[in-house]
């Protein structure tokens, strides 16, 4: 009944921006954790960016200084803004909500040409 719906995703050019989107529904829960984790072809899922607490972001290293993780409240959104996109940012963004349980979205695909 937990769903969460990613979209934003797409083609982009090296050093272009992406604006990914995140809306949930059917929680009923305390959400404890919410973001976005991402994972390349032949790689492990990765932490980008997530909220924890009451409202403390947190960024990967990689991700750092170009990237910035808002959310609407009213709207139960959560965003991804994503500049100065490199090829080694390719890879399926998920949305993540973490409480009571883990829910994990279907994914938006992101891929950097170089």
């Amino acid at each position: 009944q937990v769903q969460l719906v990613e979209s934003g995703g797409g083609l982009v050019q090296s050093g272009g921006s992406l604006r990914l989107s995140c809306t949930a529904s059917g929680i009923d829960f305390k959400v404890d954790i919410m973001g976005w984790h991402r994972q390349a072809p032949g790689k492990q899922r990765e932490l980008v960016a997530e909220f924890i607490g009451e409202n403390i972001p947190i960024y990967a290293a990689s991700v750092k200084g170009r990237s910035t993780i808002s959310r609407d409240f009213a709207e139960k959104t959560l965003y991804l803004q994503l500049n100065s996109l490199q090829p080694e940012d390719t890879a399926r963004y998920y949305c993540h909500v973490g409480g009571l349980r883990d829910y994990w979205g279907q994914g938006t695909q992101v891929i950097v040409s170089s």
